[in-house]
């Protein structure tokens, strides 16, 4: 009897351990429970796509073809050759570089006006929402505005006739000479909100005793600028510039609804050259292997951006 008592209670312990053994698993998987459902939707719509579109890079006529063969690396191997491939390169450096450059300048400028104490607030805050208008438009809006503004016959030639700066009407979208630069001032105008808005925080969060302990020490307001505004943003600086980087070298609706890549490839960058092989000559193993290297280049700049964020 009492051996029977205590099998019992040793087979009752056993399930318990047993059940709490369940009880502790099943508590381990409840985070992969809750994030399964994004990671399911990060694989079937960015891991499965990148996976499907190196796998087309490396064959001939994938898509066009039933039975499209291996080519290895000759896809790689005629886009490097097309000289519009590099003028696409050189005249997306461009356009990123310069927008970048540009995004900062202004932002800082306009978040250095909002942030001071010599503007009256209800100017200030009337400019905020001048300020940050660009950034409430969509890609296809701003296109639109800037073909009116920039037309031959729009205001921005009516204004320079006027004022005698130009005496013809210049086609700034139509023109090889002068597309990249006015489709690269359209994306700047689009693009200094961001830089504002983070600019204007970080200028916020700022002690202002910092700058009185340099008063005192006899630092004039261009040394303050220099050696506290400065390397105090420059975490901001550095994040948002290598986002800026990344995004505005992906930019396509922009330059499709204003120039197209025209005229004559004037302003063709490496999003409108990957998108033309794709739907325009219908060569998607050449195209998969532009956008393989478009991955490549902003997985370059995102490994950097990374290292500086795990470094703060």
């Amino acid at each position: 009897m009492n051996h029977s008592a205590t099998a019992l209670v040793a087979a009752h312990a056993k399930a318990r351990r047993k059940g709490w053994l369940r009880y502790s698993t099943l508590r381990k998987l409840v985070p992969y429970f809750y994030v399964s459902p994004a990671t399911l939707l990060l694989v079937l719509l960015m891991l499965f796509p990148m996976v499907m579109v190196f796998k087309y890079s490396l064959m001939d006529g994938a898509i066009m073809k039933k039975t499209a063969a291996f080519a290895g690396v000759q896809n790689y191997v005629t886009i490097f050759e097309n000289p519009v491939f590099w003028q696409s390169v050189a005249q997306t450096l461009y356009f990123t570089i310069m927008s970048v450059v540009f995004h900062f300048i202004i932002g800082l400028a306009f978040a250095l006006l909002l942030n001071t104490n010599r503007v009256d607030p209800l100017i200030r805050s009337i400019l905020r929402v001048l300020f940050i208008l660009p950034w409430l438009f969509t890609a296809v809006i701003i296109a639109i505005i800037w073909r009116l503004l920039l037309d031959p016959n729009g205001v921005v030639n009516s204004v320079l006739m006027a004022l005698h700066i130009i005496n013809f009407k210049v086609e700034w979208f139509s023109s090889t000479r002068t597309a990249i630069h006015a489709l690269t001032f359209a994306n700047i105008w689009a693009g200094y909100p961001l830089y504002m808005v983070s600019l204007l925080a970080g200028l916020q969060g700022i002690s202002k005793e910092l700058y009185e302990a340099a008063g005192i020490d006899g630092a004039n307001g261009l040394q303050k600028f220099w050696y506290i505004t400065i390397p105090q943003l420059m975490p901001i600086i550095i994040s948002i510039a290598l986002l800026d980087f990344i995004w505005t070298m992906q930019v396509f609706p922009l330059v499709w609804m204003t120039t197209g890549g025209g005229p004559i490839y004037s302003t063709e960058v490496l999003s409108t050259f990957t998108y033309k092989l794709a739907f325009s000559q219908y060569e998607f193993s050449l195209a998969s292997a532009s956008a393989m290297i478009i991955l490549i280049i902003s997985m370059s700049v995102t490994y950097f951006y990374i290292k500086h964020q795990q470094r703060r």
